[in-house]
């Protein structure tokens, strides 16, 4: 880092410390009626999972009603929020995407 003399005192450049941006964690909700295939067909088309990974979290939102899908920056997860219901409706299914600061 370089030093600047200015009229006999010396600047010193601080450094900027960045902390990294806070991360959000997209769920899916469990239904009574989102047929557990096209939750599957969800989670490989809007999170870009495998079919073993996509049936893992599917059974978890069926279990426990709630099922972690990924985490993301704040962007990026309300970008997958609104797929995950786009494409629910316009499959005329109810199933819902919500996000939370992990």
């Amino acid at each position: 880092m370089a030093n600047k003399e200015r009229e006999g005192s010396i600047l010193e450049a601080e450094k900027a410390k960045l902390k990294p941006p806070p991360m959000y964690k997209v769920m899916l909700l469990n239904d009574d009626y989102t047929p557990m295939d096209f939750v599957v067909v969800v989670l490989q088309t809007v999170f870009a999972m495998s079919r073993e990974q996509a049936t893992q979290v599917m059974l978890k939102v069926h279990r426990d009603g709630m099922g972690v899908c990924g985490i993301y920056t704040r962007e990026v997860a309300a970008t997958k929020v609104e797929q995950v219901i786009e494409l629910a409706k316009s499959h005329q299914h109810p199933l819902q995407c919500t996000m939370e600061e992990n």
